[in-house]
């Protein structure tokens, strides 16, 4: 290769939204600023809204001014977001359950997909079981949604718990948080997986953003018109 023949690092997939109604993400964190920078650029170009995700701080100041001003940036989540998109008024059919405050950066991940993709959600954090009293106030909104994601570590018994509660589509999102046994969690993954409530689904750990695209999916997004649909 000639020195001047630089073929892009990255090909931004401007058809995938048509083609499955979920757009491509840009995954930060195994790439570098300059990579970053290059996708905001190529989806900036092709009229499609940017989301961001595994965004540091670090990575999000290094990128140019013009783009930070572009950008919603949460550090919770470590998301960006196109400025200007608003969830639309359907919270009543995502619930985002957790099971502890340090279950809340994966279940604000999901929240901000889900928001990006024109989706509301309700949000019932920390009501792990080990106050089994939290979760049962909530027992009614859990019962009544057509999709419940449930976002917990350490043993992961929440998510056997909820699918004994919801009527609806369970997805259990096993979270990192935990020590010892919980080993990053693999415990709470294991716990999804053979859970003996009928019909979870189980994402992979820490995993909000596909946990979102999952109920998207079991929503209809593909079918649906999103009100973040650039024009023609």
């Amino acid at each position: 290769m000639n020195a001047g023949d630089r073929s892009p690092v990255m090909r931004f997939d401007l058809g995938r939204r048509e083609r499955i109604g979920l757009s491509e993400a840009i995954l930060a964190d195994v790439k570098s600023p300059e990579q970053i920078a290059e996708g905001v650029a190529q989806s900036t170009a092709g009229a499609a809204p940017v989301l961001i995700t595994r965004l540091s701080a670090q990575q999000f100041a290094a990128l140019p001014a013009s783009q930070r001003a572009a950008l919603d940036y949460d550090p919770i989540s470590r998301t960006a977001l196109s400025v200007g998109i608003d969830a639309v008024a359907d919270a009543d059919e995502i619930a985002i359950v957790t099971g502890g405050t340090g279950d809340l950066a994966v279940a604000r991940e999901a929240a901000r997909t889900l928001a990006f993709h024109g989706r509301g959600c309700r949000e019932i954090v920390d009501v792990g079981v080990a106050g089994l009293w939290r979760l049962m106030e909530h027992r009614e909104i859990i019962a009544r949604m057509p999709v419940v994601i449930v976002c917990a570590g350490m043993e992961g018994a929440l998510f056997s718990v909820v699918g004994g509660l919801a009527r609806g589509v369970v997805i259990a999102v096993p979270t990192s948080n935990g020590y010892g046994v919980a080993k990053g969690g693999e415990a709470a993954l294991s716990s999804a997986l053979a859970s003996c409530a009928p019909g979870i689904a189980v994402c992979n750990i820490d995993n909000g953003y596909g946990a979102a695209c999952l109920a998207l999916r079991v929503l209809g997004a593909g079918g649906r018109e999103s009100p973040n649909e650039p024009e023609a």
